[in-house]
């Protein structure tokens, strides 16, 4: 891309030079401080760090965790067009020019511009990183993730303003890059999901229907499972190993002692983590009760949502001296009949969660007993098969996830690209127009 004929020298380290033809002037020359309350009958608003400004879903109690009063009349107005911040977390880049009109909290700071400024420029400008850094650079705070934005200091911070037809061409040519860049991240995103399915997917068909196409096949007597393998051994869970609920202490028991897998430890692993997250100060008896050994199958009791009742995480090597949470069930496999990869990759199917989910009715916050998971239905092929289909498993995961990785570290080279492109861009190191 051209750069400017002309540059002068900005006196700014960050910035050094822009285009001669520009201004650089100061954020507080820039905005005038706006204050006006008493229209409770309008939207309310959220100021966010990933979004600006947008409107508040007050009806969604997933993205509304603050409380709303019922009198909303001390609510401050933020018009179209304005600026507004979030000043306790303006260090993470919670503010923006807001594409609404409506209320917002008390505790936030609005702005008129006071300049000639097209809104749009300065809304891509003013959330950039670089800008980023400076409101941080301008809050002050002990607590953690409650910085108070200094007024004085952020008037102080420096803007680099071209005239009015360059800001308007700067942003929208951002507009039109920004929006292309984050259409091909979005398209990555989708083929990583769908690069996930397709692993689910091999996995699953690996586990229920096994690696010969040509195998004859018998009713599983499972609908959504349909035809296995007719030399598999159609069984229920129960006869397969011994259960066990985990412990459950007051606060007192945790934070120091032995090795405790946490339901954490089994929801977000297929297979557990040889050195869990918790520490219990389970005593001699408690080790070995609840002890956790290769080979040990751990299942989450509890979900918000019912699809994730009954994650596993499977052991591979024995955790000396460790007990597990009273959130977790453990299934202990008796006679060798489960090879322990082979049982990471099978209890992770979706079959397994669509069984929990669906036939038995389970509702959110549902907890999972031991008899409905002892009536999990089982195909159990041989040992020797077991580990046919581990190799498959495991060779077709790594595949996946090589193609996975390569999509992820494209959205990285894309955000870079549209994080370089807009600094450029703002600071005037590129010509647009």
């Amino acid at each position: 891309m051209q750069a400017y004929t002309e540059y002068k020298d900005s006196g700014v380290d960050w910035l050094g030079e822009v285009p001669a033809g520009g201004e650089l002037t100061k954020l507080g020359s820039c905005l005038s401080p706006f204050s006006e309350k008493n229209h409770a009958e309008l939207p309310l608003l959220s100021i966010t760090r990933e979004l600006g400004v947008i409107e508040r879903d007050i009806e969604n109690q997933d993205t509304n965790h603050n409380y709303i009063p019922d009198d909303l009349s001390g609510y401050k107005l933020l018009k179209k067009g304005q600026f507004g911040m979030n000043k306790m977390k303006a260090w993470q880049g919670s503010y923006g020019v807001s594409p609404f009109t409506g209320i917002v909290s008390p505790a936030y700071f609005m702005f008129d511009f006071t300049r000639e400024i097209d809104p749009a420029f300065f809304h891509v400008v003013i959330r950039s990183k670089l800008y980023v850094s400076f409101f941080g650079s301008a809050s002050d705070g002990v607590r953690i993730g409650q910085w108070d934005l200094s007024k004085p200091r952020m008037k102080e911070i420096p803007l680099a303003l071209p005239p009015l037809p360059e800001q308007t061409a700067i942003a929208d040519f951002l507009d039109d890059k920004i929006t292309k860049v984050e259409a091909l991240v979005g398209i990555k995103r989708r083929q990583i999901e769908l690069l996930a399915e397709r692993k689910q997917i091999l996995i699953q068909n690996a586990v229920t229907k096994g690696l010969n196409p040509d195998a004859p096949m018998k009713d599983s007597g499972v609908d959504w499972i349909g035809e296995i393998p007719a030399h598999w051994e159609a069984t229920k869970l129960r006869y397969l190993g011994t259960f066990q609920n985990g412990i459950s202490a007051g606060a007192e028991y945790f934070g120091s002692g032995y090795p405790f897998v946490t339901y954490g430890d089994v929801y977000n692993n297929s297979v557990l983590p040889s050195k869990p997250s918790g520490l219990a100060k389970s005593s001699s008896a408690d080790r070995v009760n609840y002890s956790v050994q290769e080979g040990d199958i751990l299942f989450t009791r509890t979900s918000e949502v019912a699809n994730d009742i009954g994650n596993s995480s499977t052991c591979l090597q024995t955790i000396e001296n460790a007990s597990f949470s009273g959130f977790v069930i453990r299934m202990r496999p008796v006679a060798k009949l489960l090879n322990p990869a082979y049982s990471s990759f099978l209890f992770r199917c979706a079959y397994i969660s669509d069984f929990f989910a669906h036939k038995m009715n389970i509702v959110i916050r549902a907890s999972l007993g031991q008899e409905p998971l002892k009536n999990l239905p089982i195909f159990l092929p041989s040992i020797n098969e077991q580990e046919e289909i581990v190799a498959y498993c495991k060779s077709e995961s790594e595949r996946m996830n090589a193609a996975i990785t390569i999509k992820q570290n494209q959205i990285i080279k894309l955000n870079e690209y549209k994080t370089t492109l807009i600094n450029a861009a703002v600071t005037g190191k590129i010509k647009v127009a």
